[in-house]
């Protein structure tokens, strides 16, 4: 499988554990390193910024799209291959999947969170089919993992939902996963009725 571009959701505060960082820089230059361009949320600290900083010294190309308001804050990375700058966090998040072979979500706050919630929905009602992996670095993602568990052995959601997402501990272990993801097609949205 070709992996032409990822989304990546992850972090923007500066002050986490330097595990975090390390995870980040070294995705990024595994990412360049195989040719897969990269949309992200555009910051320049944090994880969002250690990402774009191991891109760009590695010779590959990443993308930042941001709303409006936070490049008026001057939270944008000025030093990448693209910054596309939309109107709301809505399209932020539409232009970061579009036309993505794959969906990686880093350790984050509340808005990455948010983020790799919303991309679990959209697959399992069949508007993104491509595989979403969890970078869970020092078992960041554990009850979150947890909770996604319960959610389907207490029937909120069906056995087949466990397949929308992948867990990796290493960055090594991304492409490999996203390559051996199960396939996900958009008829599977009937199971999101839980008919079956």
């Amino acid at each position: 499988m070709i992996i032409n571009k990822v989304c990546i959701f992850c972090a923007s505060s500066p002050k986490i554990d330097k595990e975090y960082f390390q995870a980040a820089y070294k995705l990024g230059k595994i990412l360049a390193a195989n040719g897969t361009e990269i949309n992200y949320g555009g910051g320049v600290v944090g994880l969002m910024g250690k990402l774009a900083d191991a891109v760009m010294e590695n010779g590959g190309k990443i993308t930042g799209i941001i709303p409006v308001f936070m490049n008026k804050m001057q939270w944008a990375h000025r030093n990448i291959t693209n910054l596309v700058v939309v109107k709301d966090m809505h399209e932020r998040k539409r232009m970061m999947i579009r036309d993505t072979d794959a969906v990686i979500a880093l350790p984050g706050g509340i808005g990455t969170l948010e983020e790799l919630s919303e991309v679990i929905t959209l697959k399992q009602l069949g508007q993104y089919v491509r595989p979403v992996i969890i970078l869970n670095t020092h078992g960041f993602y554990n009850d979150f993992i947890l909770l996604l568990h319960r959610m389907i052995d207490e029937k909120f959601m069906h056995q087949i939902h466990q397949n929308i997402w992948q867990v990796v501990e290493k960055p090594e272990e991304v492409i490999p996963a996203i390559e051996d993801a199960p396939v996900w097609e958009k008829e599977l949205v009937r199971f999101a009725a839980f008919e079956e």
